[in-house]
């Protein structure tokens, strides 16, 4: 059985397409392990799906509608045996623009 040392921080990524959040877990993976470092993940949590109605025409056929949808892909790392110089790497790193990431320790 493989023991896990206690958390050190978690990272969640989110963004609106899911190819620029997989090439940015991708870029931390690779930094992690430069600096032997334990990641565990990209773990993939569901998709948030938010499902907008409009009405076409303002004043007449009030059942003429169109539906837009925003999909939001998100993406949890747990990163272990954290050092001072993984921690700098990750600070100079840069993802592609729109992902958010979130870090908590």
């Amino acid at each position: 059985m493989v023991t896990i040392p206690e958390k050190k921080f978690r990272i969640r990524l989110s963004s609106y397409n899911s190819h620029t959040l997989d090439t940015s877990c991708n870029q931390i993976l690779e930094t992690v392990k430069q600096t032997n470092g334990v990641l565990v993940g990209p773990v993939p949590l569901p998709t948030k799906r938010r499902i907008y109605c409009v009405l076409r025409s303002p004043h007449v056929d009030k059942d003429a509608r169109e539906h837009f949808e925003i999909r939001i892909h998100r993406r949890i790392l747990d990163v272990y045996q954290t050092s001072p110089e993984l921690i700098n790497q990750l600070m100079k790193l840069e993802l592609s623009t729109g992902v958010d990431i979130e870090i908590r320790f």
